[in-house]
């Protein structure tokens, strides 16, 4: 009796701030992308394992050495990674660590793991690197079977079934990705990638409260937190306050004039890209590709934003149709997974040896092969 191969396809999307797994056996979820080791007996007795990640990390991060091995949506040091292989290995070290435990929350429930093979689909910023491409694969040696590489806002068009006629805003706080589907496989000049993102809201908003109150006393962490639960870029009549430590006592602070210019930093990068993007597109197809305009990644929960671009592509374009996708947090995860779901076990055999052969090797051969197949 011939028994049957066993398959767990997850779609991965190792982020700069957080990552994101979708699997096909029921399991989603996301941990911050933290890892963090004890720095002594005490620190390791107290929280009594040799490695945290996530919440779990920045909780006890005064009693780790804490690392985010990802930056501007790619591994830390890849582009020094030649002059500095300590940095670079290290990094790939703990990014990995960081893979192998998204991959043990995906298998914790597996009762039978004997004989089964693990294929993921990572997503990558727009326009990563070969370099980049190449380090994610490393990262993934060991830990996954199967793996393909492709670029995040093509992860999320292709998890809505927007295979034509859009156009996705891939929000993150490393990256902004825009990608132009057109019906075939998006190439480089279909595709756009900003590092003006969430992070950068982070430090220029931190700057302009040190600049307004120069006694108080607080942490990027914090600064963080604030903005993701309150970010705005749109006219609104109430005030918006923080609540900040001053020699140890906490006071609050009136930050609605900072926290909107901090966040309006994107948008011009944001609104080039879409017009660069249309204005360069098919010339009788470009009124469908503007009212196809998709918002995804945490940063498309702005208040404002969806609104903003809208006005912008009104004024500069004549129109424009913005929505959000529904699930911003898992929509790059979900379509890695639909697409690590799709391809054939001769296309992961294809890759396989492809990869060994050259790591630099563009996925999308395959992708392309898959899609003509489904006649998307």
């Amino acid at each position: 009796m011939v028994r049957t191969k066993k398959v767990l396809n997850i779609g991965i999307d190792l982020g700069t701030s957080r990552s994101v797994i979708a699997c096909d056996n029921g399991m989603r979820t996301f941990v911050p992308s933290y890892v963090g080791y004890p720095k002594d007996a005490v620190s390791r007795k107290m929280v009594g394992k040799d490695i945290v990640f996530g919440d779990e990390a920045i909780r006890y991060r005064l009693a780790l050495d804490l690392y985010r091995p990802f930056d501007k949506g790619q591994l830390k040091y890849t582009d020094v990674g030649d002059n500095d292989p300590e940095e670079n290995a290290k990094a790939k070290r703990v990014a990995r660590e960081l893979l192998k435990h998204l991959v043990g929350l995906a298998t914790e429930e597996e009762e039978d793991m004997e004989g089964m093979t693990i294929r993921g689909v990572l997503g990558a910023p727009a326009l990563a690197s070969k370099k980049n491409k190449r380090n994610l694969l490393d990262v993934a040696d060991g830990v996954l079977d199967d793996t393909m590489i492709v670029s995040e806002p093509f992860a999320v068009a292709y998890g809505l079934d927007l295979f034509n006629s859009a156009l996705i805003i891939d929000i993150g706080a490393g990256t902004v990705d825009l990608c132009r589907m057109s019906g075939t496989i998006p190439t480089e000049k279909d595709q756009i990638t900003t590092l003006n993102a969430g992070d950068h809201i982070d430090k220029v908003f931190l700057d302009l409260i040190k600049e307004k109150y120069e006694d108080v006393d607080f942490t990027v962490a914090m600064i963080k937190r604030f903005k993701e639960e309150n970010a705005f870029i749109s006219k609104q009549d109430e005030k918006v306050f923080i609540e900040l430590p001053v020699r140890g006592k906490p006071v609050s602070y009136d930050v609605t004039k900072e926290l909107k210019a901090a966040c309006m930093t994107i948008v011009p990068e944001i609104v080039e890209g879409v017009k660069k993007l249309v204005a360069s597109f098919d010339p009788e197809f470009q009124r469908g590709l503007k009212r196809n305009v998709i918002l995804a990644g945490g940063g498309s929960q702005m208040v404002g934003l969806r609104k903003q671009i809208e006005d912008y592509m009104k004024q500069e374009l004549g129109y424009g149709r913005v929505t959000c996708v529904e699930e911003p947090l898992y929509a790059g995860a979900n379509g890695a997974l639909k697409l690590c779901k799709d391809m054939p076990d001769e296309y992961w055999d294809e890759l396989k040896s492809a990869n060994k052969k050259d790591q630099t090797r563009e996925s999308h051969e395959t992708v392309t092969s898959i899609a003509s197949k489904q006649k998307v």
